[in-house]
Formats: C-alpha cells, sequence, structure tokens
C-alpha cells in the first residue's frame, strides 16, 4: 500500500510539471506566429475609373489578388474614385487631418511637395535604397525633394499630336511642322466641315495641353521655371503669355473645337476622333487603348489605328526644337501615419508592382510607358504606340505637363482660365490676370508662412492654418 502511495505522489507531481511546461511554453510563443494571424488592412485608393483606365484597373487587381493569397492575413482595401475629386478635394481636406488613405495614387512635382513639406507622406528613400530599387527606375526627378523620395512612380507618359491620315490625304494636308501651318490646317479643316481638334474639356486639364504647349513654344522652358519657382521679377502677364494665349483664343473663334468641348467627356472627344468627326486629338498615349471603332464605317476596328499619324506638337518657327510634354508623373505614395505591422506590408505590396512582369503588362496591355527600365518590343503594342515609342527616342527634349509643376492653387486657376477661354468667357488677358493675382497670392502666403512646427509641436501649413491631427517625424 505504501509504495503504490508513494507513486501516486510521483505521478501526481510528474502531471503538475508537465502542466507547468506547458503552460511555460504557451506563454513564450515567438511572437512572430501571433502576428502572422493578426489581420491587417490596408485601404488602397486609385483613380482608374475612366474607361481608358480599365487595362491598368485589371493589372493591379491582380497584383493585388495575388499578394493576398501570399499574404492571407493581409487584406486590401481597393477604392476607385473619380481622378479630380481625388486629386484636388478629397485627398486634399485627408491630408490637413491626417487621415489620407494608406495607399494612394497621385501625381508628382509640384502637386506632392506640400505634402511632402507636412510629413504627410512617408519618405521611401530607405527602402527603395534597401531594396536596391533606386537604379531601376527612369526618372525619379518629380518624386524627390530635399534628396528624399516621397512617392515612387508607376507609368511614363507623353502628350504627341494625333492626326487621322486618310482625312489628311483627301483634303491634300501634310503634317504641321509649324504653329503657321497648323493655322493652314485648322482653317481648310473647317472649311471643309471637321471639326480640327476633338476636346474632351469636363476634367478641365485637357485643354490646357494646348495652352502649355503655345507657352512653351512661344517662351522656352524656362519662364515658367521660374514662375513655378515665384523667383522676383517673373510675371505671367508677359508679351510672349500673351501671344501664346492669344493664339488659343484666335483658334476658339475659328471654330477649332467643337461648341460643346467643355461639357464633353474624354471618351465622347476620342470617338468624334475615331468616327472621322475630329481630324487631330492632343492628348496622352494613355488614350491610344481607345483608338478603335466597332462599327462598319469606313475606318474598321481593326484597321482605324493604321489610319493614325503621331507628330510632335509644331514649333513657332520651321527648325526649332519641337519638344514634349510628359514625364513619369503618375505614381504611388503612402501615408506617413502607419504602424509598423502597416507599414511593413504596404512596402511588400508596392514592391510588387515593380517587377519586370507587371511593368511589361503595363507596357503591352495598358500601352504606357514603364517606369523601371526595360526592354520591351514595339511592335507587340500596335502601331500607334510603336509610333509613340519612336518619338520619344528621336526627341532630344522634353517638358513635365504645366500644371505638374504649378501648385496646386495656381494650376487651379490656370486651368479654370483656359477652360473659360474655350468657353468664351475669358480673353487671353483677362485669363492671365487672373493667373497672375492667384501666384501672387500663393508666393506672398507661402513666404509669410511655410510650413514649420512650433514649440509645441503644432504644424502650420502654406495657409497659415495649424493642420489638425499633424504627426511629426
Amino acid at each position: 500500500m505504501k509504495w503504490l502511495l508513494n507513486w501516486g505522489w510521483i505521478l501526481l507531481y510528474s502531471t503538475v510539471i508537465a502542466v507547468s511546461v506547458l503552460l511555460i511554453t504557451a506563454g513564450n510563443r515567438d511572437p512572430i506566429e501571433e502576428n502572422q494571424s493578426d489581420k491587417i488592412t490596408l485601404t488602397f485608393r486609385h483613380f482608374w475609373t475612366k474607361e481608358h483606365d480599365k487595362p491598368m484597373l485589371n493589372i493591379f487587381e491582380d497584383v493585388v489578388s495575388d499578394y493576398q493569397k501570399a499574404h492571407p492575413n493581409v487584406k486590401v482595401s481597393f477604392e476607385g474614385m473619380d481622378q479630380t475629386t481625388h486629386r484636388e478635394q478629397k485627398l486634399k481636406s485627408e491630408m490637413v487631418t491626417g487621415t489620407p488613405p494608406d495607399m494612394f495614387v497621385l501625381f508628382g512635382g509640384a502637386e506632392i511637395e506640400p505634402y511632402a513639406r507636412a510629413n504627410r507622406l512617408m519618405d521611401l528613400s530607405q527602402f527603395v535604397k534597401e531594396r536596391g530599387l533606386k537604379d531601376q527606375y527612369r526618372d525619379l526627378q518629380l518624386w524627390t525633394f530635399d534628396d528624399r523620395i516621397y512617392g515612387l512612380p508607376i507609368e511614363g507618359n507623353a502628350e504627341p499630336l494625333y492626326y487621322n491620315k486618310t482625312i489628311f490625304n483627301e483634303l491634300g494636308l501634310k503634317e504641321p511642322g509649324t504653329l503657321a501651318e497648323l493655322d493652314r490646317v485648322i482653317q481648310v479643316l473647317r472649311d471643309n466641315g471637321y471639326t480640327p481638334f476633338a476636346l474632351g474639356n469636363e476634367d478641365r486639364w485637357p485643354a490646357a495641353i494646348f495652352a502649355h504647349y503655345l507657352m512653351d513654344r512661344y517662351a522656352g522652358p524656362a519662364l515658367i521655371q521660374a514662375l513655378s519657382q515665384g523667383e522676383d521679377g517673373y510675371d505671367f502677364r508677359n508679351e510672349k503669355y500673351l501671344k501664346a494665349y492669344e493664339h488659343l483664343n484666335e483658334w476658339v473663334e475659328a471654330g477649332a473645337f467643337a461648341s460643346a468641348a467643355n461639357s464633353s467627356s474624354t471618351e465622347e472627344a476620342i470617338a468624334q476622333f475615331t468616327e472621322g468627326k475630329a481630324a487631330m486629338y492632343l492628348n496622352g498615349n494613355w488614350d491610344i487603348n481607345l483608338f478603335h471603332r466597332s462599327d462598319s464605317g469606313r475606318n474598321s476596328a481593326s484597321s482605324f489605328q493604321d489610319e493614325v499619324g503621331v507628330i510632335p506638337f509644331p514649333s513657332f518657327r520651321l527648325g526649332e526644337t519641337k519638344s514634349i510634354a510628359g514625364g513619369y508623373t503618375i505614381g504611388i505614395g503612402l501615408s506617413s501615419n502607419l504602424d509598423e505591422a502597416k507599414k511593413e506590408a504596404a512596402l511588400d505590396l508596392l514592391e510588387c508592382f515593380y517587377t519586370k512582369e507587371v511593368q511589361s503588362r503595363i507596357v503591352y496591355e495598358g500601352l504606357r510607358l514603364p517606369s523601371i527600365k526595360l526592354s520591351f518590343d514595339p511592335e507587340r503594342t500596335g502601331p500607334v504606340f510603336a509610333q509613340v515609342i519612336t518619338l520619344m527616342e528621336q526627341s532630344t527634349q522634353s517638358f513635365v505637363p504645366y500644371d505638374n509643376i504649378l501648385s496646386p492653387e495656381v494650376k487651379r486657376s490656370f486651368l479654370k482660365g483656359v477652360k473659360e477661354m474655350i468657353g468664351g468667357q475669358l480673353n487671353a488677358e483677362e485669363a492671365l490676370e487672373e493667373l497672375q493675382l492667384s501666384s501672387k497670392l500663393y508666393w506672398n502666403q507661402r513666404r509669410s508662412s511655410v510650413p514649420f512646427k512650433n514649440s509645441g509641436g503644432a504644424m502650420y501649413g502654406v495657409d497659415g492654418r495649424e493642420v489638425q491631427g499633424y504627426s511629426g517625424r
């Protein structure tokens, strides 16, 4: 009996030890295992909501889907929003309150500068360096401030002039090489019942392409750079810009644009071009995937792209350089407010967008220029995009579209003035007067209230108001 009692104590003791070991082991599990089961939700806002953006949306939805399969603990809330609403309204207010999405598509250059100054955008410099990505990008100029990288371009673009070769041949017209030759082309087209330029300006920026080309041709690139930096002694109301705006006004009066241009969409403008109602179209290469027809008219779906010619916007004088507007303006930024778990997940997803496979799809399916150094076959992209590539390779100069280098406040006046000129509500002098006024107000305000953090840690923005919800580094 005594030996049985002894064995009973031994068994009880062993049981207690075993249970203790299990509890200690459970209490000291590797925290990484727990994190793997933690759910992370990333919010990602894009503006690929238009018809011509569908290929890009499909590509990114595939990338996000593959990422979520490989990271079952991460859910990506993928939200689409109209570009103008996102850029000019929603994101601006979110940046003031410190509540932007975790990841978002945006434009580089002047548009993101105030976000970078206010520490709302994540500094990606270390990420790019650690993952060996910096040398892969073609151009990070528009995403770099004070030697820090605040976003990464997802695509490049160019804004050439497209024209209908069939219409030109019928009327005996040649490719215009100068503005004077383009003026004659416009007149011949109008005399023969064609709308010279297809324009859908409901988003305001398409008409600004005409304005910035004319401003560049009349004044060159140095003037806008000085104005965009607020340098003393420079004024939008100068003789060369006045002549450029007057030239645009002459086109409006000559009927170069449809009367409903300001209320027309991009898709409606492209339809005018592809249906042979308008002879020319000035916009970015992102619209090329809509250059087709589905009816049985003279330009069939399979042959219309063969009838499209691509040329640079004409120069002021014969022999002058025909620089092309474009650049690596569209990219992705991350909020600076992400905690470590979200930050790691967001950076991993961001890296997935810059593989050769994804960038190749952007070229062949989206007909966009790749943002990383990548060789591709122009013959696989179709005849129009192939011409754009050739044009870019032959071009010796390019410039960033003006709405990407002007501050958001000045850009708003620039777009508004051009739109009202197209609608016949403003003349050239009045539009430049309003543009100069907005520029003067902005730079006076900027110089008197550059964002700074006071002794109490509050951040003040370019408008002099305290930025609520600011969390400094």
